[in-house]
């Protein structure tokens, strides 16, 4: 059965992230749609089920004078017999304030940001007496509204599913990936290049492979290595991170971060997490 979740609150108290967690959570996103042509995306989503299964509609008062319509719009989800939930964003007058000197933005509805506030909470006061749920964003970080967005829809969040794993091998000579947020560098392990049988190899071969694992540097780095990345994942989970790139780096990206990446991908993956691995620079240098 389809089911709408229709998002709405002040503006500055942390719709855009909430969109965005949803997004994280596989829905569907629609932001600021206007009421008028609301009912035919509803006949959108009944048609077509199972890809707005899951959708969140975020709609506030740059809608206008259509907000006047938005009981009627609650009434078609009803005969329609689609199930919604209504969740209203809610802070402070001095928070958002400072969030929009803090931003720089103007508010959409005044001229300065008090006024736009109070004009907005006037705008926005139906939706806001209809919300089944509401959510005070005054002291909440980002983790914490993901939270309480998680609970909403009855997920758990601290199962790994919800942490997208990429992991990345790289080579120094070619530069660090820009889209790493933990770098680990393996240029301590004695470099198989150097080897005339196992140059042209890669991490992925068996004999790569043999001769990283038999050095007794590696036999002390990667257990405490492999157990940093696993105590420290549960705490990128309750902070709200849903995307973490693990880069590990040797000198050409070919065989000692090659072999690493795989087998920290490998033990991650068994640890029920949506790992993806890349080997960025394993063909680089390879002979024609």
């Amino acid at each position: 059965m389809t089911r709408i979740y229709i998002l709405s609150g002040m503006s500055g108290a942390g719709k855009s992230q909430a969109l965005k967690i949803f997004e994280d959570f596989g829905f569907v996103s629609i932001d600021n749609i206007p009421i008028e042509i609301l009912k035919n995306f509803v006949d959108v989503c009944i048609k077509f089920p199972k890809k707005y299964k899951n959708t969140v509609i975020s709609i506030d008062a740059r809608s206008g004078q259509g907000l006047f319509n938005f009981k009627e719009i609650l009434n078609v989800l009803k005969n329609k017999n689609v199930a919604y939930k209504i969740i209203f964003l809610n802070a402070t007058d001095a928070v958002l304030v400072r969030r929009y000197s803090e931003t720089r933005h103007r508010h959409p509805l005044g001229k300065n940001s008090l006024e736009g506030i109070q004009l907005e909470r006037k705008a926005v006061n139906y939706i806001f007496t209809l919300a089944d749920v509401v959510i005070d964003t005054s002291n909440l970080t980002t983790g914490e509204l993901k939270k309480a967005i998680a609970e909403i829809l009855g997920l758990n969040l601290s199962y790994s599913k919800h942490l997208n794993i990429s992991v990345v091998s790289f080579g120094y000579k070619y530069g660090l990936p820009s889209q790493a947020d933990i770098v680990f560098d393996v240029r301590f392990i004695a470099n198989p290049n150097y080897i005339h049988k196992l140059k042209f190899k890669t991490g992925k071969n068996a004999a790569v492979q043999k001769y990283i694992k038999d050095q007794k540097e590696f036999k002390r780095f990667f257990p405490d290595f492999s157990n940093l990345i696993k105590n420290t994942l549960p705490g990128y989970i309750k902070e709200g991170k849903s995307y973490l790139t693990i880069a590990v780096g040797c000198t050409g990206g070919r065989h000692r971060s090659v072999f690493t990446a795989e087998l920290l991908a490998k033990l991650l993956a068994k640890k029920k997490y949506t790992v993806s691995l890349n080997h960025r620079d394993i063909l680089q240098d390879t002979l024609i």
